[in-house]
C-alpha cells in the first residue's frame, strides 16, 4: 500500500509549518515576531553567546532582519508571552500558562540534591516569597545568602542559594520571570502580579492540558510521529500516546502514513503542502525543526548533534554547529563564532553534506552569512580553513560585500 504522504511531501509540510515556505518580510515589524511565537507555540531560551542567544536566531532563520527589542517587549512589557518550562526554559503564548499547570505541581528541583536542601530549610523557601511580596521584583542578588552551599551546588548552573530558591519557585509556578537584564539574568516577581488573573485562576484538567498542548505540537509540525509530539512540550510518550488516539477518535488529528517512517504519523487537518520550499536560512541548534534529532534524520537524512558540551578532542564537527537550509534540504553546516572584538563573524569549520553540489550552496550560504554579519553589527566574514567546504565557501564569501550595518535593535 502506497503511503499518504511521500518523504518530499512530509519535508515540505514541516518546514511550511514552522513558517520557511513564505519569504522573509522587507521590513519585519512587532507583529511578525508575535507570529513567529503563536506558529511556533513555544521558543527555547538559550543564552549561550558564542554566536548569539539561540532565540534571537529561530526569528531571524524566518524573519531576516527584525529587531530584537520586539522579542522582549512582547515578553517583558506587553507581557502577550510568558517564560516557562516547556521543551526546556522556553517563552509561551500566555493563554497557554493553566495547560502546563500539570508541570509546575510535578517540579521538584532535583538536580544537585537541591531538594532536599528546600526540605530541610523550608523556612528560607517562604522567606524568599516574602521578599518578593514586600519589596516587589528582585534577582537572586537582592536575597540574602545564607552560605549553606554544597558544593555540587557551587557547581551547578544555579551557583548560589537565593538563585537555586527563585529557580525552584519559578517551576513551581508561584513566582514567575518578571524582566531580564542587559546582562540576561532574570528578574522574578509573584506570579500573581505577572500573570493575568484569567490565566492564572483558569483550570484544565491533565487530560484536556495535554491534548491541547499536543494539538500545538502537531499545528508546529504539520506531521509528526507521536515521539516528535511528545517531545515538543516534554511529554512522557506513554501519556502521549492515548491523548493522540482521542485526537484522532475526535477527528482533530488525522493517523497517516509517511514515506520511509516505521511508525505511525499524526498529520494536523488543514495543512497546507507547498509544491516547493524556497528558504535559505542557518537553523540554531535550539530551533524547532531539529529539536528531535531523529525526527531531522528521517526527514532529512540529517545527522545532527550538538557539540558544546563535547570535549574539543572529540567534536566532529565544531563547538556551535548551525545546519544549513537550503530549498526543503539541509545541504551543509558551519562551526560560527563571532569575534565581537574584531568586528567578524567566524567560520570556523565548514562541511558540505554527500552528494550535494558546492556551487550552489556556496554562493547562497556566503550570502546568508554575510547578511547574518551585518544584522549582528559585525563588518567581515572570515571562513576558516577546516572542513571539506571551506574553499568554495570561502570564495563566495570574497565575491560578496558590505554595504551596510543593521544592528537588529535600537540604539
Amino acid at each position: 500500500m502506497a503511503p499518504d504522504l511521500s518523504l518530499a511531501e512530509a519535508r515540505r509540510l514541516a518546514l511550511a509549518s514552522q513558517g520557511f515556505a513564505e519569504a522573509r518580510p522587507d521590513e519585519p515589524g512587532l507583529d511578525h515576531v508575535r507570529n513567529v511565537i503563536r506558529r511556533l507555540g513555544l521558543v527555547q531560551l538559550d543564552y549561550v553567546n558564542v554566536l548569539l542567544p539561540a532565540h534571537y536566531l529561530v526569528f531571524y532563520s524566518r524573519l531576516g532582519s527584525y529587531r530584537r527589542d520586539h522579542f522582549e517587549e512582547l515578553v517583558y512589557q506587553r507581557r502577550e508571552f510568558t517564560e516557562h518550562w516547556a521543551h526546556e526554559a522556553s517563552v509561551i503564548p500566555m493563554e497557554s500558562w493553566p495547560l502546563l499547570a500539570y508541570r509546575r505541581a510535578q517540579h521538584r528541583a532535583r538536580p544537585y540534591g537541591f531538594q532536599e536542601f528546600l526540605d530541610q530549610h523550608p523556612e528560607y523557601a517562604l522567606a524568599a516569597l516574602e521578599h518578593l511580596r514586600m519589596r516587589g521584583a528582585l534577582t537572586p542578588a537582592d536575597l540574602p545568602d545564607p552560605q549553606n552551599r554544597s558544593r555540587k551546588l557551587a557547581e551547578s548552573w544555579f551557583g548560589t542559594v537565593p538563585r537555586a530558591v527563585l529557580e525552584a519557585h519559578f517551576g513551581r509556578g508561584h513566582v514567575s520571570i518578571a524582566n531580564r537584564l542587559p546582562n540576561f539574568t532574570r528578574v522574578y516577581d509573584l506570579s500573581e502580579r505577572v500573570i493575568p488573573g484569567e490565566h492564572l485562576e483558569h483550570r484544565v484538567e491533565v487530560e484536556e492540558a495535554q491534548r491541547r498542548l499536543l494539538l500545538m505540537a502537531a499545528k508546529a509540525h504539520g506531521v509528526a510521529a507521536a515521539g516528535d509530539l511528545a517531545d515538543y512540550f516534554r511529554m512522557p510518550v506513554t501519556e502521549a500516546k492515548p491523548r493522540l488516539l482521542e485526537l484522532v477518535e475526535a477527528g482533530l488529528l488525522e493517523q497517516v502514513r509517511v514515506e520511509g517512517w516505521r511508525d505511525a504519523a499524526y498529520f494536523y487537518p488543514g495543512s497546507r503542502i507547498p509544491r516547493e520550499v524556497r528558504a535559505s536560512a542557518l537553523l540554531c541548534p535550539f530551533d524547532p525543526v531539529i529539536w528531535t534529532r531523529q525526527r531531522t534524520e528521517r526527514l532529512f537524512g540529517f545527522e545532527y548533534r550538538f557539540e558544546i558540551f563535547v570535549p574539543q578532542e572529540k567534536r566532529r564537527w565544531g563547538s556551535y554547529v548551525l545546519p544549513f537550509l537550503l530549498g526543503d534540504r539541509l545541504v551543509a553546516r558551519v562551526d560560527l563564532k563571532a569575534e565581537r572584538l574584531d568586528g567578524r563573524l567566524a567560520v570556523l569549520g565548514s562541511y558540505l553534506e554527500p552528494g550535494v553540489e558546492a556551487g550552489e550552496v556556496a554562493e547562497a550560504l556566503a550570502r546568508e552569512l554575510t547578511a547574518l554579519a551585518r544584522w549582528m553589527g559585525l563588518n567581515k566574514v572570515r571562513v576558516a580553513r577546516r572542513g571539506d567546504f571551506a574553499k568554495p565557501l570561502a570564495a563566495a564569501v570574497r565575491r560578496g560585500t558590505f554595504t551596510s550595518v543593521h544592528r537588529g535593535t535600537e540604539e
